[in-house]
């Protein structure tokens, strides 16, 4: 008799529907998966076995072929146990085969027949939806998850008891109600408050503008300056992410297994600090079943790579197409998967080995060949993709002493809250959906950052003496929006231009 149950196979960040078929014959008892299994997917059948026969009910001891359709694409991963057992009951008659004839299956049997979590619930509901189906069984544990998607039934499934019996009728598993995901914004995590931080107010400044257009930042300077802690207290003035961002970014988390149940739907944006020791595949993503790297994890929130000079060289050149696309592609054999990867790039370095070139107090014991080699390890044009340099100097005594507490981070979000009002509204009109002033391209850039006489001769200028690039031309004129933008102006003017103007003075590209 054959069986079958609808599932999907996580690819990237998408959902493929994956039909698994189930065949009872006579002969010797052997159970045969086939379908590109990995050895997770070999294993189920073993689980599958356990999960049956301890719940109670009979696993056949017939001849068992599996196949997971289609055949051509890889599966990976326990999701398609839950599916795999089903399709045996059902083809050996003891439940109805034509029940979940609608609906999509995925979940990881523990022996005891309990459901484990899976990854990429999410997409999987997305898939289900897209597919005209009417319902998606998923662990409990995936069900607040799963429910994110709209307008398709989620049942949380405890027991593969419980679902046996909900498909006979006996007792039936609700619908996940969705009154129970969280409908207000959860409190910001633990950051360091600006407040906190005492001097450095011009660095405070540049990243309040990093924060209000989405760019990109470099900071440099002696240990100890700061540059860490300025960097942590990032989050805590980016505004909250809108709802269609934060579903973005709990996808890449659903499949890149980091969702935890208490927080289904992820409203803070992501801050991502690897180790410099961090691998090619750890940063960019990959693996034999390719998942998200620490820059897809970053995607719509902030990656801080501190210690930039310390990367690899292969690390560092792989941001240079996430920097201009906004998204990471990953090409293999079989084929090539694409990631989100909007980011914000906020890097910090010394400028030296020691760390106390051109220090005030501390002389520098390196060699200027050593000083300059340290240097290159950062290539020209991964600096020219980044729109803020700024020097961290060292915090004078009297200001580290200082009683009177700073601005406090929800006093500078509320402004950078405001510049990304206006930027939304700016490009509501527009057919791309573009966010925030980083995102604009040439052609954006050419219709929204419109110059006066002045600013454009003082542009001028600085391009000629600086020998600014093309990029760096247009990624001026973008910060020079934003900063137009916290200053509450309709048009940019000569001292926004001169403001963007000197984050460039660190880095003049040939």
């Amino acid at each position: 008799m054959l069986a079958k149950v609808a599932s999907c196979a996580l690819v990237g960040l998408d959902g493929v529907l994956v039909e698994v078929e189930v065949n009872i014959a006579y002969g010797i008892p052997a159970v045969t998966v086939v379908g590109l299994p990995d050895t997770a997917v070999q294993e189920s059948r073993e689980r599958v076995r356990a999960a049956i026969s301890n719940s109670g009910m009979t696993f056949p001891l017939q001849r068992l072929t599996v196949n997971l359709a289609p055949a051509d694409l890889p599966k990976e991963g326990p999701a398609y146990d839950l599916p795999i057992a089903l399709g045996i009951l059902a083809a050996s008659g003891q439940i109805p085969g034509d029940v979940l004839k609608s609906s999509l299956v995925v979940g990881e049997l523990s022996l005891d027949g309990g459901l484990r979590p899976v990854r990429g619930a999410l997409s999987a509901a997305y898939a289900a939806r897209e597919a005209g189906l009417e319902s998606v069984f998923v662990p409990a544990t995936n069900a607040a998850e799963a429910a994110l998607v709209p307008d398709i039934d989620v049942y949380p499934v405890e027991h593969l008891i419980a679902l046996v019996e909900h498909v006979l009728g006996l007792d039936t598993i609700p619908v996940f109600d969705r009154r129970q995901l969280p409908d207000t914004p959860t409190p910001l995590g633990v950051f360091t408050d600006f407040a906190e931080v005492k001097g450095q107010e011009h660095v405070k400044r540049a990243l309040e503008v990093a924060a209000a257009g989405n760019h990109n930042m470099f900071m440099i300077g002696a240990p100890g300056t700061g540059k860490t802690l300025l960097a942590r207290a990032m989050p805590g003035i980016l505004p909250r992410l809108t709802i269609d961002e934060a579903l973005e970014v709990t996808r890449v988390y659903s499949a890149a297994g980091m969702l935890s149940p208490e927080t289904p739907l992820l409203q803070d944006r992501p801050f991502r600090a690897p180790h410099h020791t961090v691998s090619y595949a750890g940063l960019a993503g990959g693996g034999q079943w390719p998942r998200p790297g620490e820059i897809s994890l970053a995607n719509r929130g902030v990656l801080f790579l501190d210690e930039l000079a310390e990367f690899s060289s292969k690390s560092l050149e792989i941001l240079r197409q996430p920097l201009e696309d906004r998204r990471v592609t990953l090409s293999r054999a079989a084929g090539s998967l694409t990631f989100p990867a909007n980011f914000m790039l906020i890097a910090a370095a010394n400028p030296c080995p020691c760390g106390y070139f051109g220090d005030s107090l501390r002389p520098c014991t390196c060699s200027p060949s050593t000083v300059t080699r340290y240097a290159r390890r950062i290539s020209g044009p991964l600096l020219d993709r980044i729109d803020i340099h700024v020097q961290v100097p060292r915090v004078d005594y009297d200001k580290l002493t200082n009683a009177k507490p700073g601005e406090l981070s929800a006093v500078i979000r509320e402004r950078v809250q405001a510049a990304r009002d206006r930027q939304e509204k700016r490009f509501a009109s527009m057919s791309n959906k573009l966010v925030c002033n980083a995102d604009m391209g040439p052609r954006e850039v050419r219709q929204i950052c419109l110059l006066d006489a002045e600013s454009e001769n003082l542009l001028k200028s600085a391009v000629r003496q600086m020998r600014l690039s093309a990029r760096a031309y247009h990624r001026v004129l973008k910060l020079s929006r934003t900063i137009a933008d916290l200053d509450g102006a309709q048009d940019i003017q000569a001292r926004h231009v001169a403001e963007a103007l000197q984050y460039r003075t660190m880095h003049d590209t040939a």
